[in-house]
């Protein structure tokens, strides 16, 4: 018999189920209440968030990027296009791994490896829903082989597009720049409402400086999709607004001509209609082809283009910084004239050099044996060097700054692309600011001398030299050089033509000094011993022009030039202004070649060339017309 404690205790038993029991109701009533308040949340207190989740789910809105505008030449001729092309997008929400994905991308060769940080940055630039362009102009193999590998890329696509198209290639790529793909410093600067959907903008020249009206207007689909992100059907849709087209100023035929005679030198060629500033012609040689940036230039050709020694990728005509050499000495002549320093009839013996009063140092003429008796006219169409040291040390720095500011030199033109450089007009107060020396500060009389023929300090680009010679063409009238003739609406057709900016013309120069100088620069073509009577032969217009060399270093006293013992990029530049016809100009011209060593046997038959393509009649296409 087991012993009394032993036994059963039914009453602690019931009590011990009893507290469990209730303990179980607890739990179950709190878990009520937490699934309940749950229900409550996301019925009620967050039913909006959570149905505009499910709704995004469901629902993909995709930005629609717009149809960039078109840029055509003056007479209508297409400088810039867009071409339908296949490129691979990706939706960063719908990508389970982005770096797994773009890294099998590159073993597919559908991208580049080099570009994937580019891409990685691009992509963290942006909201996770938006639809980014990760590679551009998809050949139709990529095509074709993408299509059967799409089931393993989930929120990658290939769609039908536009892509920018140059169709002359390299021609006028300096004026027009390229398109490149949307960097960090450009969302930093860039609307992101208005680029919603839009993975490439302008880079340099018209490109960039017309981006706004480029671009145009993204507009927005909706698209029912289902769990792998396919569509099932488009829901609604707002259209984009394509940008505006562009009418340049340039001259097609006449930029042909010179980029051609340009090629393989470095140099440049600016031309402008004096009597609107609209430029003409903008070339800068070596070009670059802007079709390779347009899907994303590789680095190894990227690499290639900034380390060629030739600098295909400098704008000469805006950027590039030259002594003017004689080109100047139309002005310089004027000034003379205009100060009294000189007359028109004055004469002078240049026996091959020029020393300063008291000096034995000989500033050399090109003309080693000298020219003779010369007065101004002669002086300019030959090209004498004496006379116009001696007339720069009658004018002093300071009134021969202001004459050449006066021109425009030293400053920017304003052209309505950006990138431009100042040049350089030098005198005392420019130099005791730019020099530390004491010693140095001083401006030094042969300082005057030489720049009296467009050397020393002065610099100029070919922009600002083309300026100057069409001031000189019109006798002082000038203009802000334009490159933007014309903005069209591409829907409506409306024309909204540019306005010529006139700048503050060169006052108080008597018509007979402007007579004087302009027929000295005829001389320089139809004089016997006019420097450049070459280029005139048969021109079955008048022009006026003069030619330059600009010395790259400087030769000791004791030595001679000789350019065939000298390195090709240690030779001196060589340069020709002109403009034409004299009586109504219509066209005037800076033509600088890099070390080309003579101005009227390199440069000024290039500026013929462009001059006799401007000038030659040809029938127009109607659409410069209706830009006037």
């Amino acid at each position: 018999m087991r012993p009394l404690s032993q036994l059963k205790n039914h009453w602690q038993e019931q009590q011990l189920t009893g507290s469990r029991i209730a303990i179980c109701v607890a739990i179950a009533i709190i878990l009520t209440v937490i699934v309940i308040a749950q229900l409550v949340n996301l019925q009620l207190v967050r039913y909006e968030y959570y149905s505009a989740q499910s709704q995004g789910n469901r629902i993909r809105v995709k930005a629609l990027p717009p149809t960039r505008g078109l840029i055509y030449d003056r007479s209508g001729e297409v400088l810039a296009e867009n071409l339908p092309a296949w490129h691979i997008d990706l939706t960063p929400e719908q990508v389970p791994d982005i770096d797994d994905t773009l890294n099998r991308l590159v073993q597919e060769k559908l991208i580049s490896a080099e570009k994937l940080d580019a891409i990685r940055e691009l992509i963290k630039s942006r909201r996770r829903f938006e639809t980014i362009a990760i590679r551009q102009r998809l050949s139709n193999e990529d095509v074709a082989r993408f299509a059967v590998l799409r089931p393993y890329f989930p929120g990658v696509e290939v769609r039908a597009g536009l892509a920018r198209n140059y169709p002359n290639g390299s021609t006028a790529s300096h004026a027009l720049g390229y398109m490149g793909a949307i960097s960090i410093d450009d969302k930093d600067r860039l609307d992101a409402a208005t680029y919603a959907g839009t993975s490439y903008i302008g880079k340099t020249a018209v490109e960039r400086s017309y981006e706004g009206d480029l671009h145009g207007t993204p507009g927005r689909s909706e698209e029912l999709v289902n769990v792998h992100g396919r569509i099932i059907r488009p829901l609604s849709s707002e259209l984009s607004l394509p940008g505006k087209d562009l009418i340049l100023t340039l001259d097609l035929p006449s930029q042909l001509a010179a980029e051609q005679a340009l090629n393989g030198k470095r140099g440049s060629v600016v031309a402008i209609d004096p009597n609107t500033g609209e430029v003409l012609v903008f070339a800068s040689a070596p070009a670059f082809n802007p079709n390779q940036f347009t899907g994303g230039i590789s680095t190894k050709n990227y690499k290639a283009l900034r380390e060629d020694p030739d600098q295909p990728l400098f704008n000469r005509a805006l950027r590039g910084r030259y002594p003017p050499g004689s080109t100047i000495k139309p002005i310089i002549g004027l000034a003379g004239l205009d100060q009294k320093a000189s007359t028109a009839g004055h004469k002078i013996f240049c026996r091959g050099y020029y020393s300063l009063p008291g000096k034995t140092h000989r500033y050399r003429d090109w003309k080693p044996e000298g020219h003779g008796i010369v007065d101004m006219h002669d002086a300019i169409a030959q090209s004498c060097d004496t006379y116009f040291y001696e007339l720069a040390v009658e004018l002093d720095i300071d009134n021969i700054a202001s004459m050449l500011k006066q021109f425009g030199l030293g400053e920017p033109t304003g052209i309505d692309i950006g990138g431009e450089a100042a040049g350089l007009v030098p005198s005392r107060d420019w130099k005791r600011a730019n020099f530390r020396d004491q010693q140095d500060q001083v401006w030094f009389p042969g300082e005057t001398v030489i720049t009296g023929i467009g050397q020393g300090y002065l610099l100029t680009t070919p922009l600002q030299l083309a300026e100057a010679t069409a001031a000189l063409a019109t006798r002082g009238k000038r203009f802000q050089p334009i490159l933007v003739k014309a903005i069209q609406d591409s829907l409506s057709g409306e024309i909204s033509v540019q306005p010529h900016i006139e700048k503050a013309a060169i006052s108080g120069i008597s018509q007979g000094d402007w007579n004087e100088i302009i027929e000295a620069m005829r001389g320089v073509i139809q004089d016997p011993k006019g420097t450049a009577r070459a280029i005139g032969y048969q021109a079955p217009y008048t022009l006026a022009g003069k030619s330059g060399t600009a010395q790259v270093f400087t030769v000791a006293q004791d030595k001679e030039y000789d350019a065939e013992e000298v390195t090709e990029r240690m030779r001196d530049h060589a340069l020709f202004i002109a403009f034409a016809p004299i009586e109504e100009p219509q066209i005037a011209i800076a033509v600088i070649v890099e070390n080309g060593s003579s101005g009227s046997g390199v440069a000024a038959p290039i500026a013929r060339a462009v001059m006799d393509a401007y000038l030659t009649p040809r029938e127009s296409t109607g659409m410069e017309a209706n830009a006037q």
